[in-house]
C-alpha cells in the first residue's frame, strides 16, 4: 500500500511518534505523554496529553478511535467515542479518556491510549429540497429491514 508523509511536531522531547501494531493496521497507536503514572476513576474522564501536533493534509480527518485492549480489559475508551481532529487544527493531540468501568484504572507514561486513523472525507453544500428521491428503503429507521 502507499503511504502518504504527515507532517507532526514534537512539543516535547518525551513524546512518542505514533506506530503502527501490524503491516496492514488502519489505526497508528498514540502513546501517552505522561510524567507518572496516571489514575482515572470510575465515572471520570481526562484529557490524556500526547504531546504532538499534525499537519493533517487538507481533505483528510484524524480520527480518535480505543484501542481494543485498552478498551475491553481496562473500561477506558475516548468519551466522545470517536475523536476528530481537522486538518486545519495544529494543537496538541489530546485523548479525552473516559473510565467506564468500576474500578480506577491506572495509565502509565509512554502506554498506548488511543489509535488514530487518517481518512479522506467529502464537504458538501447543503440544498434544501422539499422532497428527497424515493428508495426502497424510504424513511426505515433502525432495524427496518428485518435483517
Amino acid at each position: 500500500m502507499k503511504t502518504k508523509i504527515l507532517e507532526i511536531k514534537k512539543l516535547d522531547e518525551e513524546a512518542v511518534i505514533p506506530s503502527y501494531g501490524t503491516e496492514f493496521s488502519a489505526g497508528a497507536d498514540l502513546y501517552a505523554l505522561l510524567k507518572d503514572e496516571l489514575t482515572i476513576n470510575p465515572g471520570e474522564m481526562y484529557m490524556v496529553p500526547t504531546g504532538l501536533a499534525m499537519a493533517i493534509p487538507e481533505g483528510y480527518v484524524g480520527l480518535i478511535y480505543a484501542r481494543s485492549s485498552l478498551a475491553t480489559k481496562k473500561g477506558l475508551a475516548p468519551a466522545n467515542k470517536v475523536g476528530v481532529i481537522d486538518a486545519d487544527y495544529r494543537g496538541e493531540i489530546k485523548v479525552a479518556l473516559f473510565n467506564h468501568s468500576k474500578e480506577p484504572q491506572t495509565i502509565l507514561p509512554k502506554e498506548r491510549i488511543a489509535q488514530i486513523v487518517f481518512t479522506p472525507y467529502l464537504k458538501v453544500d447543503f440544498k434544501e429540497q422539499k422532497e428527497l428521491n424515493e428508495t426502497v428503503r424510504g424513511a426505515g429507521g433502525f432495524g427496518s429491514t428485518n435483517k
